[in-house]
């Protein structure tokens, strides 16, 4: 018989298989040129060999160290502009002249001062380098921030023994919110002290230096030698770039000259020289004066660089052993006006960007049908009834007294809203008025004041101002405890005193449309389909195309249209004209929002609506802002007053601006002086974003009947309750529910909640109505007086502290 064959059993050891070694270009090979679809889709670097990915990024770091290279070899060299350096003393006792002073004592460089301003221009050939020195004026917050927009380094001069006072702490406050180029440190009169006192000072600046600027270096500036070293720092320190200004061009002005028009001698042509700095200069762009508002250019000119490191020396002049002589001011003068001015580009009108910021609205846009017979009848009847009998003097015709309006008729929505405002406020400042007098009455006490302990110099400064600072206060702290609370006026029906307002199931989830009920300001602005994607081709545009014009480094002069002449009066005084040019649509008015946290500094109250300084990127402008938190949701409720503790974000009517920016707000004083309130950055530019305000109307339960229960002091007749019925009521400790139906005619209301209420508990009726920012934007703000310490508020520096 033939032996059974031999069948494995279920315990039989499995090995795994033998995978093989892995061939490149095998799973090609067998695919036979077929191509998954998820091949395709893929991005062609995820497609790259690990060697060719290698070597990609190589290239793109040896580019980008080429790029820093070649912009650090050019700024201050022949070919670019020279190094802007702005001084900036942070003590009153610095005095910034001897130790610029010390910084042209090199015998090699040649020195050009500045006659309109405090600063001069150093050519050292032996450096191969150029600056130019500007003094920031003292006290000037204006000058110092515009200043700091346009230069390459700020050098900041200490004082030995103190550092900095608290309008320099207040100063670097503001520099470093707005944002802070590349910096240097310097002390000048270190070796004046006695010698015992000199280890003692440089150890204090050290620890004082630590906590602004900890990995700086302090120079000090008391010999020739310690000066080349700090040109030679200030020569090779990496560039700190600030975000607004790397893709728009922009020039501090050397030299300006006003020629006026034929037909007013208070507007004409401004013709400014400087460096082009940032980006190509084109001449159909309009160009922003940092103050003063946007402008039209005419024409770019080429004239010779006044300060050239290598100059035509003339026949005569080089003596032996010299590769170069400077030559005399005459020469100079005498070779320039052989040279023919160069006319660089004249504006093109079919190209240039228009001065449009506003849409004119037509009143007649909207779609108009042809009435019916019907809809005339009803107007004639609805004519009579309105027809009123008005005082007229003898002789008016029919047509005349129908212009004729009443003493009685209403006024505006404006006026409606402000009417609105100022009774929510009497509200409050009653509220506020009990609160105090009870408290006075409980804390009040009998004493005996001596004459001589009283302060006639402190009477003298409670004013007008101060009182009305006390009852913002006062606002504020009932806004704390009672968010949002309203009494319902007993005068006037709650269905027309809060017409305008709706309520909502949700805040959260009920839907708002964006484009309902706009104000007629929303008329006069622009907006962008898709913001973002704007932002994004516009910068594309900027990195890929090459502009038409003034390549950076060029000495140009830009002849600005229709200037008014109080720019060049501020520039005769000796402050810095500063120019920026503008991104298309950046001159067109759009609703900006910003997101800004309050400064510790700062603890005065800010109140929605009231009027602030804004300093946003380039632009200095005022406006009346409103505040709504910082959230990714659709609608956002409105703030009443700007809180300390949270981000918040800021609504205001301005011209459009593309992130990113930086941002401060500033208020006023009565003496003129600006105190910084908030610091932030620029969000976008959406005027659809919802700003919800939101009223609480309050009552409280009469009787409790399990899930029923009465309530009253939230209305006060019956009508009021039958128009909120169909609003859902919440109580402060978590109760749901609706009204049910009226009881009485004194507005008491019989309501049914999700639990039994409390004896103590509070119900709540919320109102919504969506506002919007007022039109109160206004380029041209005032030079603030010089900062000086308050005496009754701490120094910046120990808040932070604290």
């Amino acid at each position: 018989m033939a032996a059974a064959a031999h069948r494995a059993g279920a315990l039989k050891q499995q090995n795994k298989p033998h995978k093989g070694r892995k061939q490149r270009g095998a799973a090609q090979r067998r695919a036979a040129g077929r191509v998954p679809a998820k091949t395709l889709s893929r991005r062609r670097r995820r497609d790259l060999a690990k060697p060719d990915r290698r070597h990609r990024a190589l290239q793109l770091r040896r580019q980008r160290k080429e790029a820093v290279l070649a912009e650090k070899r050019k700024l201050g060299r022949r070919d670019g502009p020279p190094r802007l350096v702005t001084v900036v003393p942070l003590h009153a006792a610095v005095v910034t002249h001897d130790a610029l002073r010390l910084l042209q004592s090199d015998e090699s460089a040649l020195v050009h001062e500045n006659e309109r301003a405090e600063g001069f221009v150093l050519l050292c050939p032996r450096l191969k380098q150029r600056w130019r020195f500007v003094t920031a004026p003292m006290g000037n917050l204006h000058a110092v921030l515009d200043l700091a927009k346009a230069a390459d380094t700020l050098l900041f001069v200490l004082d030995p023994l103190d550092g900095w006072d608290s309008t320099g702490d207040y100063f670097l406050s503001c520099l470093f919110a707005q944002g802070l180029p590349s910096y240097a440190l310097a002390v000048h009169g270190v070796a004046d002290l006695p010698q015992k006192k000199q280890t003692d000072a440089k150890k204090k600046l050290g620890k004082a230096i630590e906590k602004r600027f900890p990995e700086a270096k302090l120079f000090p500036l008391n010999t020739e030698q310690e000066s080349l070293l700090l040109l030679r720092h200030l020569a090779s320190q990496k560039q700190r770039h600030l975000a607004f200004r790397d893709r728009r061009a922009y020039l501090l002005a050397q030299e300006a000259e006003f020629m006026p028009s034929h037909d007013s001698d208070l507007v004409g042509t401004l013709k400014v020289s400087g460096f082009v700095r940032g980006r190509t200069l084109n001449v159909n762009s309009l160009v922003h004066i940092v103050g003063h508002g946007d402008f039209l250019m005419s024409q770019v000119d080429a004239p010779p660089d006044p300060f050239s490191l290598n100059p035509r020396v003339a026949k005569g002049q080089q003596r032996k052993g010299q590769d170069m002589e400077i030559q005399d001011d005459s020469v100079v003068g005498a070779v320039e006006m052989e040279e023919v001015l160069k006319v660089l580009m004249k504006a093109d009108p079919r190209r240039q960007e228009s001065l449009q910021s506003e849409v004119i609205p037509d009143p007649m846009e909207g779609e108009q049908t042809w009435p019916t017979e019907e809809e005339l009848k009803e107007a004639e009847e609805s004519l009579k009834e309105r027809r009123k009998v008005v005082k007229v003097p003898k002789g008016t015709s029919n047509y005349q007294a129908a212009w004729i309006v009443d003493d009685g008729e209403d006024g505006s929505e404006e006026e409606e809203e402000e009417e609105e405002d100022n009774m929510e406020d009497e509200d409050l400042m009653a509220e506020a008025s009990q609160v105090g007098e009870s408290s006075e009455e409980e804390e009040c006490e009998t004493m005996t004041v001596a004459e001589s302990a009283r302060d006639d110099l402190y009477d003298e400064k409670l004013d007008e101002d101060e009182e009305q600072m006390l009852e913002k206060y006062k606002q504020e702290r009932l806004d704390q405890m009672f968010p949002d609370e309203v009494d319902t006026p007993r005068n006037l029906p709650a269905r027309v005193r809060f017409q305008k307002y709706r309520g909502l199931k949700s805040f959260r989830t009920s839907p708002w449309d964006p484009k309902e009920n706009l104000p007629r300001d929303y008329a006069r602005i622009f907006q962008f389909q898709d913001f973002s994607r704007t932002r994004k081709h516009v910068f594309r545009q900027i990195e890929k195309e090459e502009t038409e014009g003034a390549v950076v480094g060029w000495y140009v002069t830009l002849h600005i249209c229709s200037v008014p002449i109080s720019v060049m009066e501020s520039f005769r005084q000796g402050l810095p004209l500063v120019l920026f040019s503008l991104l298309p649509h950046e001159q067109k008015m759009s609703v900006l929002n910003l997101v800004v946290r309050r400064h510790l500094g700062n603890n005065e109250t800010v109140k929605a609506k009231e009027e602030l300084i804004f300093h946003c990127g380039f632009r200095r402008f005022r406006a009346s802002p409103l505040y709504s938190p910082h959230s990714s949701a659709d609608k956002h409720k409105l703030e009443r007053f700007l809180r300390p503790d949270v981000a918040l974000v800021v609504t205001v009517y301005a011209p459009i601006t593309f992130p990113p920016a930086s941002v401060l707000l500033f208020k006023q004083r009565s003496n003129g002086m600006h105190d910084l309130v908030a610091t932030g950055f620029l969000l976008s530019v959406d005027p659809d974003r919802i700003i919800i305000k939101r009223l609480v109307l309050s009552g409280h339960p009469f009787k409790i009947f399990s899930k029923m229960a009465v309530v009253r002091y939230m209305f006060f007749n019956r009508e009021d309750v039958l128009w909120f019925k169909p609003v859902e009521l919440r109580t402060k400790w978590g109760r749901r529910g609706h009204i049910t139906e009226p009881l009485g005619t004194h507005g008491h209301m019989k309501c049914h909640f999700d639990g039994q209420l409390k004896s103590q508990d509070t119900v709540l009726l919320n109102l919504y109505k969506r506002v919007f920012p007022k039109w109160t934007y206004d380029p041209h703000v005032p030079e603030p007086v010089p900062w000086v310490r308050n005496e009754q508020q701490l120094p910046v520096q120990e808040v932070e502290m604290e």
